[in-house]
């Protein structure tokens, strides 16, 4: 009897939301994801200790000031945790340019380069890397020129529909709108009840950024993330792609009961009409979304704290 991590798998690209080695090869994604916050904790898995050692010391190799070989170790360590996870997935893995730079385009296209350059360097095709890049105007623009050098992309921390927008009309090849961070803002700054996905505002997002791709024929992919419930995967089963915590992926291999597709291409409209996004508006219509605003921030400043303990955790000798 099939369960529904198989059914959604049918449907939608599975991407696993973990450094985890042996969650990866238990549940047989498509894609992975890392990011700062993943990274750290596969830092302290004895499986990666050997992996950490071997950064450390490429980048003492390297030379340069304190900071240049720190960063070094981290670009190398992630790269090199995302190499032995492309041995399990057959499709691509995702890797975050340090959050620090999410306000400057120039930094964070040579950090692309750079982190590209070390997966090449080490065997590793471009067209299986996605480099995850904050949903700011700064990194949107970054995306976009990375796109036309072949350096495909993945946009996280996108949580309005003004991020989403831009995104596409900046062609890039995938975004992440992160669902249950959605709704834990309305959760503590509303008074919204919810009584099912249905109501669920990080749901609603991602099902109004899908209907409005495909009905403007946009081929940016749409990958839903951060979830707390399976019940908000279930309720975007059929969107391009889903990346999703062990947990979760247990809790949906652990049910049999039947998984009911609802999002197609077939079927999508929008009423948002497609324009190109400008500077200036972007960032008023960001604005005015006090969820997004709030929760971009928030998110980059917890991934710049995930970044400095991964660090201090990599400095030590």
């Amino acid at each position: 009897m099939s369960n529904k991590l198989e059914r959604l798998k049918a449907m939608t690209d599975v991407v696993a939301d973990t450094g985890d080695i042996e969650a990866i090869r238990t549940f047989q994604p498509q894609d992975a994801t890392t990011n700062p916050s993943l990274l750290l904790k596969a830092a302290a898995l004895p499986h990666y200790a050997m992996l950490l050692k071997e950064a450390r010391d490429w980048a003492a190799g390297q030379g340069g000031s304190d900071s240049e070989r720190l960063a070094n170790c981290c670009d190398r360590f992630a790269v090199d945790v995302g190499r032995e996870i492309l041995e399990i997935v057959p499709g691509r893995i995702s890797t975050e340019v340090d959050a620090r730079l999410s306000f400057d385009t120039s930094a964070t296209i040579s950090r692309a380069r750079k982190l590209v350059g070390l997966y090449e360097a080490a065997g590793v095709s471009r067209d299986r890397i996605l480099i995850k890049i904050a949903s700011t105007w700064e990194g949107i623009r970054a995306g976009e020129q990375l796109e036309r050098e072949g350096i495909n992309c993945n946009l996280t921390l996108l949580f309005g529909f003004a991020q989403a927008a831009a995104c596409a009309d900046a062609g890039v090849y995938l975004v992440s709108p992160f669902v249950g961070r959605i709704l834990d803002w309305h959760l503590a700054n509303t008074d919204l009840v919810i009584n099912s996905p249905e109501d669920d505002p990080g749901v609603i997002s991602v099902r109004r950024i899908y209907q409005y791709y495909k009905a403007h024929d946009y081929t940016t992919v749409v990958m839903g993330a951060s979830f707390r419930n399976t019940g908000e995967i279930e309720a975007l089963a059929g969107c391009d792609r889903l990346t999703i915590s062990p947990d979760l992926l247990a809790a949906l291999a652990a049910d049999t009961a039947p998984l009911a597709r609802r999002l197609t291409p077939l079927d999508a409209h929008s009423a948002d009409a497609r324009e190109e996004s400008a500077e200036a508006g972007f960032r008023l219509q960001l604005n005015y979304d006090a969820m997004a605003t709030a929760k971009l921030a928030e998110g980059i400043r917890n991934f710049i704290s995930d970044q400095l303990k991964l660090e201090q955790l990599i400095s030590q000798p």
